[in-house]
């Protein structure tokens, strides 16, 4: 071994030759060994004084240590990357985000629009009666949405996102359109039977797309920009009172104009959207050992013995239950709270609501990927802020005497509810593994939605037997509390600091 100036020992090996004797051999041997100009083919790190040559080769390699999953999100990128090569990269996944924009928007429209029409439609099918018949209806689209969420999320893991997005798009557009030609309350059970099966299969898929292009840094802010798609649909289906109201149009035409609305940008949207690069997905998760073809047993799994994705079950869970009732019902709480109209009282339950989510989520998407800069702890901890939010405007809803102030705590639970909601899948992300991330979303889903529609049906039933709307809404701000308490405690469980 001989010691270069550089501090590094180099080792010279002969050229070897097919031939073992000869003039070659003999010549090489005469000749003095000269050092090449910079490193061997056998360079080897300097052994420091005291250190044995066992000590040095048995370290393992930075790439064989084991970290966990949360701990290796923000790791360096495993791709080689140049500038032009970034940029395309990233205007592909802000592309994806705007093509699923419209999409998302439409996904809730189909969904609040009934909400806001609740009188007219009740009076055009009379045998709807009363409040729990209604909120039944409600429950049975979200018992089904919730039931097929898992099974929508291991089909767009397995399968692909792009291809499950799509022929979700087309099915509820189309028994959108079928919803307006309903007569009687059995008609109205099956469509939104029906819409609750198309429906469970988009929003685990694309919001595992939006994590498969785009990595930590831009996360929240992307699934915050197509969260505000949703808000979007819940305040146009807001203006769904009026539609229903104008002797012109009615309740029925909307559901036909949504639903050809949906069936014609299917088509182009099946052209355009694509699905993450495989290497792009995987550097975005900084590991290269993911598999996407394990059994949904196995899935299922390693998802439900994992203590964060089970606290982050609950933590989705239980603010959501208010959040489905303030969505379903607020329209026919402010209309017959104050006396307004079902056009006004559609508008005022979702106008100033979704304007605090919009502010909301473009807050908590920034706020979540400035903080998780400095710990990967920032986006539950900026989650946990939105939460703290909801539960002083659940309060306040229950006990408003004016109109103003019913709206203007509404607007405050749109702010607490957009930082909340733009962090669950970017939070997901960092406990689960890539091709568990739509499967973990639709378990979340199916949690969250199956308690939604037993709180719509409970609500109504509620309502019925004259339950005071002040003390129900605070038991929902008490949910939100314990919530809260469940977020910090998932923070506690991600590494302080990035690996």
């Amino acid at each position: 071994m001989d010691n270069c100036a550089g501090g590094i020992s180099v080792a010279l090996k002969r050229p070897r030759s097919a031939v073992q004797g000869g003039l070659f051999q003999q010549r090489a041997a005469n000749e003095p060994t000269r050092k090449p100009e910079g490193l061997s083919f056998d360079a080897q790190p300097r052994i420091p004084p005291g250190v044995g040559r066992s000590a040095i080769e048995s370290r393992p390699s930075r790439k064989s240590r084991e970290f966990p999953y949360s701990a290796r999100m923000n790791a360096p990128s495993i791709l080689p990357a140049s500038d032009d090569r970034t940029r395309t990269i990233m205007r592909t996944a802000w592309l994806a985000v705007m093509l699923l924009w419209p999409v998302a928007m439409l996904n809730y429209l189909d969904r609040q629009m009934l909400a806001s029409m609740k009188f007219s439609v009740m009076t055009d099918i009379a045998d709807v009666a009363t409040d729990a018949n209604w909120g039944l209806m409600l429950g049975q689209f979200k018992w089904v949405y919730a039931f097929l969420s898992p099974l929508g999320g291991f089909i767009a893991d397995r399968f692909g996102r792009r291809t499950t997005i799509v022929c979700s798009l087309f099915a509820w557009s189309v028994v959108t359109w079928i919803t307006g030609n309903a007569t009687t309350y059995q008609d109205l059970l099956w469509t939104r039977t029906l819409m609750g099966v198309s429906e469970a299969f988009y929003i685990p898929a694309a919001l595992a797309l939006i994590t498969d292009f785009h990595g930590p840094r831009t996360r929240s802010r992307a699934i915050g920009l197509h969260q505000t798609a949703i808000y979007v649909g819940v305040m146009a289906g807001g203006f769904g009172g009026y539609v229903a109201d104008a002797q012109d149009f009615g309740w029925r035409f909307a559901f036909h104009a949504a639903g050809i609305v949906g069936i014609l940008y299917a088509i182009p949207l099946a052209f355009s959207l694509r699905e993450a690069p495989r290497a792009v997905a995987i550097e975005n998760a900084a590991s290269k050992s993911e598999e996407p073809r394990a059994s949904i047993r196995a899935v299922s799994r390693e998802l439900l013995t994992s203590g964060p994705f089970l606290l982050l079950v609950a933590c989705f869970t239980l603010p959501a239950i208010a959040g489905w009732v303030v969505r379903d019902w607020m329209p026919a709480i402010l209309k017959e709270q104050f006396g307004i109209g079902q056009g006004m009282a559609g508008v005022s339950a979702t106008l100033y609501l979704t304007i605090g989510m919009l502010v909301g989520v473009v807050i908590g998407g920034w706020m979540a990927d400035r903080w998780s800069r400095i710990t990967p702890r920032g986006r539950a901890y900026t989650s946990a802020v939105g939460i703290a939010l909801l539960v002083p405007a659940l309060f306040g809803v229950g006990n408003a005497g004016t109109l103003v102030v019913a709206v203007a705590f509404l607007a405050i639970f749109g702010l607490g509810w957009g930082l909340f909601d733009c962090n669950n899948m970017p939070i997901l992300s960092q406990i689960a593994r890539p091709h568990l991330r739509a499967t973990g979303y639709g378990i979340m889903n199916f949690v969250s939605i199956s308690c939604g529609g037993f709180a719509d049906w409970g609500f109504g039933l509620m309502r019925d037997e004259g339950y005071p709307l002040n003390g129900i809404f605070a038991a929902y701000a008490a949910l939100a509390l314990v919530s809260v308490g469940l977020m910090v405690w998932i923070a506690k469980t991600l590494p302080a600091r990035s690996a």
